[in-house]
């Protein structure tokens, strides 16, 4: 019984430790990787964004980084979400955020803009607390995640 005890524990310790070295890896790697796609952007940024296709969205405007998902890959929600309505696959450990935009205030009380500000899940809150989302890439997000629950 004692050695099925130490055998446990030994292996939540060594799962916490992989966890937390993962994440903290990966958070500098996203950050070395925005720093880079932020030079991308900012060369993009001269150049007009792209309107709609069809011409029905005469006056709006879709800004290629929110087309892309590429928002969710610099802060790292797609390794542990994907986004399958808008082909973005990406971890599985979080739940599929296709539905996100209508489903959060339901099930954690709190529009999504509220919920990216404080989250009332441990696991985000504790993502949140340690890459805090500026004003813009939050609107960014909620953007890209309102054009998924539509389709």
């Amino acid at each position: 019984m004692k050695q099925t005890v130490a055998i446990f524990l030994i292996s939540a310790l060594i799962g916490l430790v992989g966890g937390y070295s993962y994440f903290q890896l990966g958070g500098a790697k996203g950050e070395t990787n925005a720093a880079q796609e932020g030079k991308q952007e900012t060369a993009q940024s001269s150049q007009p964004s792209a309107s709609t296709e069809d011409g029905k969205g005469a006056g709006k405007t879709t800004n290629a980084s929110t087309q892309d998902g590429t928002i969710l890959q610099q802060k790292g929600c797609l390794s542990c979400h994907s986004v399958s309505k808008l082909n973005l696959q990406g971890g599985t450990t979080g739940p599929d955020l296709s539905n996100a935009y209508r489903e959060v205030e339901g099930k954690h009380g709190k529009p999504i803009e509220e919920f990216l500000k404080a989250p009332t899940s441990a696991v985000m809150s504790g993502v949140i607390k340690s890459n805090p989302l500026t004003d813009e890439e939050r609107a960014e997000i909620i953007a890209l995640l309102k054009e998924a629950s539509e389709k």
